[in-house]
């Protein structure tokens, strides 16, 4: 198990002015993390070549590997030209991914509205998803980059959405970021979600979130579920979601590769990811 974090931890931290994100490689680095994820979140990399540089010369001084960079994207509700640049601008990402010497790239591939999420709407879209999705896993393909979707955003989150997409898209360098909590934003039972997309998986999202009914408002700092129930990320190990039996089914396949911390409680980003690192350390070598 090869345990890091996402800068996107520590977003808070950097958006503030507290932390760079070399600034916060530091402190990983001095937490234990493996590797480093880089999310482009409170920092941009498109414009600021010296700073791919920098984050690449960072993570080989300080000996952390960079498993992944993780991108937005949408390929839907654009017209022809819209299309084209957004799929350009992605491979434009996958450039950066290779500078940056990291062997996988998250991007995401369409989002609406909730009330638009129907399963007729996303089969209308899939053709315009899958050709991107191909093109841009063919073109990461001579980097030997793993390009990949997460299951974010409403739309695509379902485990079968996931692999639907993934079926279709039909590449070996085109697999999936399984997130082990974002399945609850669409009410999917995130133990079996998990079983189901394991084997798809390029690398792991560990997240733990506060689970409460739709007719139980908790009020400020909670958001809603596809059917209205209420989420709150927590530091790992503190929530709701059954980490220890998701994690002894992770455990039990003989996963090996790279697990992230994603944080996104409403506790200082520093606290919440150093306790969520040494839970996520604990409950692994208890299951």
């Amino acid at each position: 198990m090869k345990l890091g974090l996402s800068t996107y931890s520590l977003s808070k931290a950097m958006a503030s002015g507290e932390m760079t994100v070399l600034d916060a490689m530091d402190w990983m680095k001095q937490q234990g993390a493996r590797h480093v994820e880089i999310v482009p979140h409170g920092f941009s990399l498109e414009d600021h070549s010296s700073l791919v540089d920098e984050i690449k010369g960072k993570a080989e001084e300080l000996g952390l590997e960079i498993s992944n960079y993780a991108i937005g994207a949408n390929f839907i509700g654009l017209d022809e030209a819209g299309y084209r640049n957004e799929i350009e601008r992605v491979m434009r990402h996958v450039d950066i991914a290779h500078r940056l010497g990291a062997g996988r790239m998250r991007h995401d591939v369409a989002s609406r509205p909730k009330h638009e999420t129907d399963i007729h709407r996303f089969e209308a879209d899939l053709p315009l998803i899958v050709s991107a999705c191909r093109q841009i896993a063919d073109y990461a393909k001579q980097y030997g980059i793993i390009t990949s979707v997460e299951n974010h955003g409403y739309y695509v989150q379902a485990s079968d959405r996931i692999q639907r997409l993934l079926y279709l898209v039909d590449r070996d360098n085109f697999k999936t970021t399984l997130d082990i909590g974002n399945f609850w934003c669409v009410d999917e039972d995130p133990v079996q979600a998990v079983e189901k997309n394991l084997p798809y998986a390029s690398m792991i999202h560990w997240k733990d979130f506060y689970l409460r009914p739709r007719h139980q408002d908790p009020g400020e700092g909670w958001f809603q579920t596809l059917s209205g129930n209420f989420l709150r990320g927590s530091i790992f190990g503190h929530g709701d979601l059954d980490v220890r039996t998701i994690l002894k089914i992770i455990k039990d396949s003989g996963y090996d590769g790279f697990i992230s911390i994603e944080f996104e409680g409403m506790e200082d980003c520093r606290l919440g990811s150093k306790i969520s690192m040494d839970n996520a350390r604990r409950i692994w070598e208890e299951v």
